[in-house]
C-alpha cells in the first residue's frame, strides 16, 4: 500500500481564504481526476495566545485571541507537497500557520 496522496488541512482568517485557496490550487493541491482547485471549506473560530516575542498578523500578544477563520481541506499528491507548502506559507498571513498533512489510503486498494 503506497501513500501517493496526502490530506492537507489548514485554517486561515476569512479575509485571506480565497487567496490561500488560489495559491494552494495553483501549486498543485486539490487535483481530483479531471478537476483542479478542489477543496472543502468550513467556518470556525481560531484560538491562540501569542507570546512576547511573537509578531501576530492579527490579535494581541499575551492574551487569548479569537479569530473568525476558514478551515481548508485539500488532497495533494506527495510529489507536490513541498511546492504546495511553500505557496501556503507565502499566501498565509500568519507567522506560523497550523498545517496538518495526513497520509491517504488509495480507495483502489479496497475495491
Amino acid at each position: 500500500m503506497d501513500f501517493d496522496n496526502v490530506f492537507l488541512i489548514t485554517t486561515v482568517p476569512v479575509a485571506n481564504a480565497e487567496a490561500v485557496l488560489q495559491a494552494l490550487g495553483d501549486a498543485g493541491a486539490g487535483e481530483i481526476g479531471l478537476y483542479t482547485h478542489c477543496a472543502f471549506t468550513n467556518p470556525g473560530t481560531g484560538r491562540f495566545q501569542p507570546d512576547a516575542a511573537s509578531n501576530p498578523a492579527v490579535g494581541d500578544r499575551g492574551v487569548i485571541n479569537l479569530v473568525d477563520e476558514v478551515r481548508i481541506e485539500m488532497i495533494c499528491r506527495r510529489d507536490r507537497v513541498k511546492a504546495v507548502l511553500a505557496a501556503l506559507r507565502a499566501a498565509h498571513p500568519y507567522e506560523e500557520p497550523g498545517i496538518y498533512l495526513l497520509p491517504m489510503l488509495d480507495t483502489a486498494d479496497f475495491e
